[in-house]
């Protein structure tokens, strides 16, 4: 892998020819991916990094088998399925480090095209490119289609603003397994790269809503058999270790709510919930950062469904 960029060989497991300029039409497109008026428009979003690009491609080939080559998706095709991968680039470096995502893209159907890092480096926010990428179709789905009767664990996200933080929440909920992540309008977009990268994959792991009022997702959750609960430290709240010493009962289907990670939940969006629950704290720290509440709650929630 030596050569000149002008004699640089196509790597085994990619696709030719390398694509060399970052403002090649093909990445010029996906470059508008990284601001969310481009996300909104196209309904697609950037995926970055041999983790999140692993799933991407392996829920592709999850559903359904690709008959035409990724890219393929000009005017008057067949729509695409909620999460398809229509685009995947990756460095011969990156191909050697991780020739399994590759192998894994190419199984579900898709050519991934070599690139070098500099044609790259415009499609990344972070200061270093992985060195593989993909473009994907948006996969939320609808609140009715997940807010079902048979819902054990949902979790909301409600002002909830950093990237990072809303990335780790919904991965903890993928791990804990809960059946749906909702994120309100309130919150930062879901397909953000780096809330992307912060799901560690986990985005195309659990079912998303996004873009709904709380407001609705607490009215829907309440009329199918879910109690819905904020975690919020602030009195009247139910101890989350001794919950039953005050009544609460945590085998019931839970909705639960997280607000905003500087100001917590607002009084207009607690009094959407049917009680509010509090972290323990047995030690001298103030508080908890909003991913660290979150992942004790949910777990604690999801044992006790388990029971």
């Amino acid at each position: 892998m030596s050569a000149t960029p002008e004699s640089a060989p196509v790597h085994p497991l990619l696709t030719g020819p390398e694509v060399r300029n970052p403002l090649s039409s093909k990445l010029k497109e996906a470059g508008k991916l990284l601001r969310r008026t481009g996300r909104k428009r196209e309904r697609r979003f950037l995926v970055e990094g041999p983790q999140a690009v692993r799933e991407a491609v392996r829920r592709q080939g999850e559903l359904r088998p690709v008959a035409a080559t990724a890219g393929q998706h000009e005017e008057g095709r067949e729509p695409r399925p909620a999460g398809a991968v229509l685009d995947v680039w990756a460095t011969p470096e990156a191909a050697e480090r991780h020739p399994d995502v590759v192998e894994a893209a190419r199984g579900a159907g898709l050519r991934v095209r070599q690139a070098t890092a500099e044609a790259l480096a415009g499609l990344t926010d972070t200061v270093a490119s992985q060195g593989i990428l993909a473009v994907v179709e948006q996969l939320d789905v609808e609140l009715a289609d997940v807010l079902t009767r048979q819902a054990r664990l949902v979790v909301v996200l409600s002002q909830v603003r950093d990237p990072g933080n809303a990335g780790t929440v919904l991965r903890v909920a993928d791990a804990a397994g809960a059946d749906a992540v909702v994120v309100t309008s309130s919150s930062v977009d879901v397909y953000n790269p780096k809330t992307v990268r912060s799901t560690a994959g986990s985005l195309f792991h659990v079912p998303v809503v996004t873009n709904v009022g709380l407001p609705e997702v607490a009215e829907l959750a309440r009329a199918r058999g879910l109690q819905v609960l904020a975690a919020d430290a602030h009195p009247p709240a139910h101890d989350l270790h001794v919950p039953w010493d005050t009544g609460l009962d945590l085998t019931r289907p839970t909705a639960w709510v997280f607000g905003n990670e500087a100001w917590g939940l607002p009084e207009a969006d607690r009094a959407q919930c049917d009680s509010a629950v509090a972290v323990p704290l047995y030690g001298r720290a103030e508080s908890l950062n909003l991913a660290t509440a979150a992942s004790i709650c949910i777990y604690e929630s999801a044992k006790h469904v388990r029971l």
